[in-house]
């Protein structure tokens, strides 16, 4: 069971389910911790983190809905499409319900979410919760986005 924080205050991470989002995350999740918070991660069942790794967190798997066809399609894209679209409820009832339940001394005080795990912003301004996004990108990943965004936007295709 998580160790408890002297500063009451709770953070929920939502990592999104690969691992270059999963591992900043929850190294994200161990400094916060280190600084007096406590962490609970709300996390898919597809490729979901070892509790074991991180004692000191509390975990929430939520259901994804994800079939076992979607899950070996490998499509990473319908992937992180179906996860938005079938997780926002489960998601707003672990918060309202499990995690609620589980840390009554601890305020939650902010949602730091995964940029791909978006219904998560839905849910902190339903439930009027502080989020933070966080992106795992690099920033020459960060600004190739933006040119091909702004490139789209006048009618240029970069790609096929």
């Amino acid at each position: 069971m998580e160790k408890k924080s002297q500063s009451g205050q709770l953070l929920v991470l939502v990592p999104c389910p690969y691992q270059g989002h999963i591992n900043p995350m929850l190294k994200l999740g161990t400094f916060l911790h280190s600084k007096g918070f406590s962490i609970s991660i709300v996390h898919t069942h597809f490729n979901s983190p070892n509790p074991s790794n991180h004692p000191e967190f509390t975990f929430f798997p939520i259901p994804d809905g994800l079939t076992a066809d979607e899950i070996s399609s490998g499509n990473v894209v319908a992937i992180v499409f179906a996860i938005n679209a079938n997780c926002k409820a489960s998601f707003k009832q672990c918060l309202t319900d499990r995690v609620t339940e589980h840390e009554r001394q601890n305020k939650i005080t902010c949602i730091i979410y995964d940029e791909f795990m978006y219904f998560s912003e839905s849910v902190a301004n339903d439930l009027n919760i502080p989020r933070i996004l966080l992106r795992t990108q690099s920033a020459t990943n960060f600004i190739a986005r933006n040119a091909v965004i702004r490139l789209h936007s006048k009618g240029c295709t970069p790609f096929p």
